[in-house]
């Protein structure tokens, strides 16, 4: 026959308390002396006392779960839905983002539920899964700058939390890197390499953290006499790096500098460079951007400019759980500091 599992009533008469005593240390209930809960865990321990979820949920009205959203814009059909989440999963970016999050979640026994938002239908359906208590709260990457869905939850006055400042001014806590300053940094060490006819490849320029990284790049070098800087609009994506550094030096076959927005676009230049004989950084010097797992396994291993992705996705975190608890009330923002990576490549 199976032992029944231990009960609260166990672990009580384990610890020498109340059955009240131990369910306040279960339910993380804030005014218990610390020798107390010392000594109910370590009867917890000696028991095997494991919490009944739901009787807990009833008691502190959370989830211990909460919503990752990768959230888009627009209405895609069946087939650019599997191509969204299939580009989400290959990105070594939000990989860091998911690393950052679980690391701050996982010592509190909080767990995330992935979600994708990238149709109006699928928007709502987050919306109507937080109201109905299937997680505490929502963790948002937003892919757009037209995503209504921050909007959406501000409207509900659901607990968010977001990754990068929204397109628009909603009531909802972000984190986010200074991208003009990351710009700045690319520029200045190009200049210090010796580079005079540098380029850049951006992101999409729809994109915020694209046009800063962009505006910090040219008035660095407009501050050092370099009025003019060709541009090249590009997708985050190693295809989209080679498309554009091709179209650059068709046009621009003297460049001796390139500062690519992310590390994959940076990749796809590096690829281009070869193809077409040029030395890197012999001949021509290239940056990257966010010092991703790409920036060490690119040949030659790329100088970047690192974003902290990790850490700004374990605030993000650490904000929500702020939030859910009650402990902040009005939304605020977390500005991280971009960091020039020296390597090879540059």
């Amino acid at each position: 026959m199976s032992r029944q599992a231990p009960t609260l009533e166990d672990v009580a008469r384990e610890a020498g308390v109340s059955r009240a005593t131990v369910s306040r240390v279960v339910n993380g209930v804030r005014n218990v002396d610390p020798a107390i809960q010392d000594l109910v865990r370590r009867a917890i321990d000696r028991t095997g006392y494991a919490p009944n979820q739901a009787a807990r949920q009833l008691v502190t009205r959370r989830t211990t779960t909460v919503a990752l959203v990768v959230s888009g814009a627009g209405d895609a059909s069946e087939t650019e839905r599997n191509a969204f989440a299939t580009r989400v999963f290959a990105d070594p970016f939000f990989g860091r983002i998911v690393g950052g999050v679980v690391g701050h979640l996982r010592p509190r026994s909080m767990h995330p539920v992935l979600m994708f938002a990238e149709t109006p239908g699928a928007r709502q359906e987050v919306v109507a899964y937080l109201r109905q208590g299937g997680a505490d709260g929502a963790l948002v990457v937003s892919t757009h700058p037209d995503d209504p869905l921050p909007a959406l939850l501000a409207g509900a006055r659901l607990p968010a939390v977001l990754f990068a400042r929204p397109g628009r001014p909603v009531p909802l806590s972000y984190v986010d890197l200074a991208h003009r300053d990351g710009g700045r940094l690319a520029a200045e060490h190009l200049l210090e390499q010796g580079c005079r006819r540098m380029a850049t490849v951006t992101g999409p320029l729809a994109v915020a953290a694209s046009q800063e990284r962009l505006a910090g790049f040219r008035d660095a070098l407009a501050r050092h006499g370099h009025p003019c800087v060709p541009v090249a609009e590009g997708g985050f994506t190693v295809d989209s790096g080679m498309a554009a550094m091709t179209s650059l030096l068709a046009e621009h076959p003297g460049l001796d500098g390139v500062f690519a927005a992310n590390d994959l676009m940076a990749q796809g230049v590096i690829q281009v460079l070869r193809d077409h004989g040029r030395r890197v950084p012999g001949d021509v010097a290239v940056i990257g951007f966010d010092d991703s797992s790409v920036a060490v396994t690119c040949r030659p291993r790329l100088t970047t400019v690192r974003q902290p992705v990790e850490e700004m996705a374990a605030t993000m975190a650490r904000l929500l759980d702020e939030h859910i608890k009650g402990e902040r009330a009005e939304p605020t923002s977390m500005i991280f500091d971009p960091e020039l990576v020296v390597r090879d490549s540059a």
